[in-house]
């Protein structure tokens, strides 16, 4: 009986696996991003109402959010690279079904299956990187992922407009389809197993249940999951609710409301910059204590100026760009800092980290879609509330623990 090959493992970590994990963490925006101007158009295409269109967002987010929890639990006991081929594999078929949808229904169904392999980007992509890079530098390369991914909403719509004006919604697919199967093909030939404490009791219901109690029970894991979450709803509220107000309020053109919108998402490149040079000189807790004041600075003060009748876009994106900077400086060290002291179950921290930052957007997008028709300073206001909220949770929770090099004291005894 010949014995079983080894594992492929993974190597040192090297900059091509840093580019592969910020195209797989950009999967799930990318497949959002890219979509989003081609809606119009679905309506005529299907004959069908706004609603239903609609929908195909909504249930994108619902797929994502719910099979996060599932990938964490998988990675932990099967391996991050099988679990990510077949989340490559199913985004991949799913991919291919929208492109051949031939009513809404359709249509909807695969774009939630579609959401249920794209996640497995953004859950496992974190959990490599705490594997590969260890506790000192994965804020670090978070950080520069992030970076990297925010190319995704900077060139997304714009992408998404070009290719369905000059060849119709069904080239949003095509393009989607064969992205999904090179980065199959990458992970395939490239990416290593980088979990080195497998657990054959990860995927049981009472094993994952108290993953769940022992992570939300460390105040410290608790302190970075609520500001990464309430960081980045922050940021969700302007993605959700910005076109209403830039548009609706001020008059801007589509196209000018576009090279508004990516002004913001360059602050969020200059806080991760910032954070990948800064974390080993500063550590993870003064990043995250000073990107939390930074963004509430900012907040409360963009939120000053609309209720002091000051009415003119700069007046929300003057403050905006630098929110988006506070949250490229939190998001990233927050993840990295709780995902420190948890090598054997990083897959399933991880996933509850992306399931709480969902959730919480998905909520803050409610509050905003429904508040936004009658009062646009709606927005400012959730903004800030956010923003405030992020050092005040932090800072009521975190362990200040962080030594020199940034790491946990936990983990050097």
């Amino acid at each position: 009986m010949r014995a079983a090959a080894p594992r492929q493992r993974l190597r040192a970590p090297a900059p091509g696996l840093g580019v592969l994990l910020a195209t797989l963490v950009a999967l799930g925006p990318l497949s959002t991003d890219l979509y989003i101007p081609s809606l119009p158009t679905l309506i005529d295409v299907f004959r069908t109402d706004a609603a239903h269109v609609q929908l195909t967002l909504s249930v994108f987010l619902a797929g994502f959010a719910v099979a996060q929890l599932a990938y964490g639990a998988l990675s932990d006991r099967f391996g991050r690279r099988p679990v990510m081929l077949g989340g490559l594999a199913i985004f991949l078929v799913a991919t291919i079904g929208c492109l051949f949808a031939t009513s809404i229904e359709q249509l909807i169904g695969a774009r939630f299956v579609q959401a249920i392999g794209a996640c497995a980007g953004p859950v496992l992509g974190r959990a490599i990187v705490r594997d590969a890079w260890g506790p000192v530098d994965s804020a670090r390369a978070l950080a520069y992922i992030g970076s990297a991914m925010a190319l995704a909403p900077l060139v997304g719509p714009t992408l998404g407009g070009v290719l369905t004006v000059a060849f119709g919604w069904q080239a949003i697919f095509v393009l989607l389809a064969l992205f999904g199967a090179a980065q199959l093909a990458a992970v395939w030939r490239w990416l290593g197993e980088s979990n080195e404490h497998p657990d054959p009791m990860a995927t049981g219901v009472g094993r994952m249940l108290l993953n769940f109690r022992v992570l939300l029970a460390d105040r410290s894991y608790l302190s970075c999951l609520l500001a990464l979450g309430l960081s980045y709803s922050a940021l969700f509220a302007f993605i959700s609710g910005s076109s209403f107000v830039l548009i609706g309020r001020y008059g801007l053109s589509p196209a000018v409301y576009g090279l508004c919108f990516g002004w913001v998402v360059a602050g969020y490149i200059v806080g991760t910059q910032i954070a990948g040079r800064m974390v080993r000189r500063r550590g993870t807790h003064w990043l995250l204590r000073a990107g939390g004041w930074l963004g509430a600075a900012a907040g409360v003060a963009m939120l000053c100026l609309d209720l002091g009748g000051v009415r003119h876009p700069a007046a929300l994106l003057a403050p905006m760009s630098v929110v988006a900077a506070s949250v490229g400086l939190v998001m990233p060290n927050a993840a990295a800092r709780a995902l420190v002291p948890y090598p054997a179950m990083a897959g399933t921290a991880s996933a509850l980290i992306g399931f709480s930052q969902m959730g919480m957007a998905a909520l803050v997008g409610i509050v905003v879609g429904r508040g936004i028709d009658g009062d646009a300073t709606v927005l400012p206001m959730t903004i800030a509330a956010c923003c405030a909220l992020v050092p005040c949770c932090y800072l009521a929770l975190a362990s200040r623990s962080d030594g020199p090099d940034g790491t946990d004291a936990r983990l050097r005894g």
